[in-house]
């Protein structure tokens, strides 16, 4: 009877470690827009495995930076392709591993409380006329990602050399959506799905996709740190469960 009672303890013991060995914490890096929608679905993750998510939040440029400089991250979530692509040619991420999750759309965004009307945004709305004495918030342009497709909105609509000058640039869309919401600015660039969170701003114009590339999120693992959980943390964001959290918060799933 004793020897069974042992028994049992040990292998009750030896459950509770092995449980304890399996719940792992899976640290992303992930695009400043994501921020919501993502701590969302790393509750539920936890919930369903026992996984604990670690997000680190920033432009993607920054976070590509860092992961280049060997930050301890096990996922990659990038918001344009350009800096995934950066880490795959430096052999940084699991190319095996990528995929693109979300799709987003690029609006101009005023202070709720302003005066400003709905703007048609199209390739002959003169944005540099709009903005008048005042500057516009968005994210850096020549690197992080929601300044490089508002870069690429103007070039195509021949405005950029008159844009350029009245940029406030910032180190993320989150940043550029705090000017906004602090009246620093009369006008922000960010994605629908950081307008959508915040209560001090308003859309008013929509960018047409065929103004700029398609805006993109792809997830990969980190090279060297497939590790168990990572692995099922990738699996979790394309279940049904995670697409309609990111749907939710505004996100396009693919």
């Amino acid at each position: 009877m004793q020897k069974r009672f042992v028994a049992a303890v040990a292998a009750l013991a030896l459950g509770l470690s092995a449980a304890t060995v399996r719940a792992e914490e899976v640290v992303v890096f992930a695009a400043a827009s994501l921020t919501n929608a993502l701590n969302e679905v790393g509750a539920a993750f936890a919930a369903q495995t026992g996984h604990t998510l670690k997000p680190s939040y920033a432009a993607s440029s920054a976070l590509a930076k860092q992961v280049e400089q060997g930050a301890p991250a096990h996922v990659f979530a990038s918001a344009d392709l350009k800096w995934m692509d950066y880490l795959v040619g430096q052999k940084l991420v699991n190319a095996d591993t990528r995929f693109n999750l979300l799709g987003n759309t690029l609006v101009l965004v005023a202070p709720v409380d302003a005066p400003t009307t709905r703007v048609e945004i199209g390739p002959k709305t003169d944005i540099a006329a709009l903005a008048g004495t005042g500057r516009i918030a968005t994210g850096n342009p020549d690197s992080v990602p929601v300044g490089l497709y508002f870069k690429q909105a103007m070039q195509r609509s021949g405005q950029w050399d008159a844009v350029r000058p009245k940029i406030a640039s910032t180190d993320s869309v989150r940043a550029a959506l705090a000017f906004v919401e602090r009246g620093e600015v009369p006008y922000g660039v960010v994605y629908a799905t950081d307008a959508a969170v915040s209560k001090k701003v308003k859309v008013v114009g929509v960018f047409p996709d065929t103004l700029h590339d398609p805006i993109v999120y792809p997830f990969a693992l980190v090279a060297g740190k497939e590790s168990p959980a990572a692995k099922a943390l990738l699996d979790f964001v394309r279940s049904p469960g995670a697409k309609g959290i990111f749907v939710k918060h505004g996100f396009k799933v693919n």
